[in-house]
C-alpha cells in the first residue's frame, strides 16, 4: 500500500497582485469559486517551508483566485511565496466523484500498459482545459517521457491503494 500525501493542493501562487499583499492563485480544484469561498485557513507549501495562514479575502479575476492573507501584509511579505502551493489537510479535502482522483495520489504512480508492460511513473498532471494530460517518465533511452490524455479511451484502471495505473496505448502516443 502506498503512503498517501497528507496535504492536498487546491492551487498554486503564480504571482503577487498589487502592493497590499494579494496573490494570484491558479486553482487546481474542480469548483474554484465555491472551494476558495469556503476556505478559512490554508497551508502555503514551498520547497523549504510550510506556513499556516488565514484567508482574509477572496475574489476572482478570469481563471485566477486573488487571495489576501491575515498574516502576510504587503508585497514584500508575499513575494517569497511565488510558486508555493496552496494546500489543505487531506481530512478537509472535498469529496470525489467516480473516476476522480487527487492529483497528489496520482504523482509517482506506476504506469503499465493493458498488456502488462511497465511503461514508467506518472510525473506530472497538465491542466489543458479540455481534459487533463498525464506525463509519464520512462526508463527507456529512446523516450524520456510521453503524454497520455486523461480520457476513458486511454485510462483503463487507476488503483490508488497500490499505486498502479493501467493505460491503453492508442496509436501515436509513444
Amino acid at each position: 500500500m502506498r503512503k498517501r500525501a497528507e496535504l492536498l493542493s487546491v492551487g498554486q501562487i503564480t504571482s503577487t497582485h498589487g502592493l497590499k499583499g494579494e496573490v494570484k492563485v491558479f486553482p487546481t480544484t474542480n469548483d474554484p469559486t465555491a472551494r476558495f469561498r469556503e476556505l478559512k485557513e490554508v497551508i502555503l507549501k514551498t520547497a523549504r517551508e510550510e506556513i499556516h495562514v488565514t484567508i482574509k479575502s477572496v475574489r476572482f479575476n478570469k481563471n485566477l483566485a486573488l487571495l489576501k492573507f491575515e498574516e502576510l501584509d504587503g508585497i514584500e511579505a508575499v513575494e517569497k511565496y511565488k510558486g508555493a502551493y496552496v494546500c489543505v489537510p487531506r481530512d478537509e479535502a472535498q469529496m470525489l466523484g467516480p473516476d476522480e482522483y487527487y492529483e497528489a495520489d496520482l504523482i509517482g504512480m506506476e504506469v503499465r500498459s493493458d498488456e502488462g508492460e511497465r511503461l514508467g511513473a506518472l510525473s506530472r498532471v497538465l491542466h489543458t482545459g479540455a481534459n487533463d494530460v498525464y506525463e509519464v517518465e520512462t526508463d527507456q533511452t529512446e523516450h524520456k517521457s510521453f503524454l497520455i490524455p486523461a480520457i476513458k479511451d486511454c485510462i483503463k484502471n487507476v488503483d490508488v491503494e497500490n499505486g498502479i495505473m493501467i493505460i491503453h496505448l492508442m496509436e501515436g502516443l509513444l
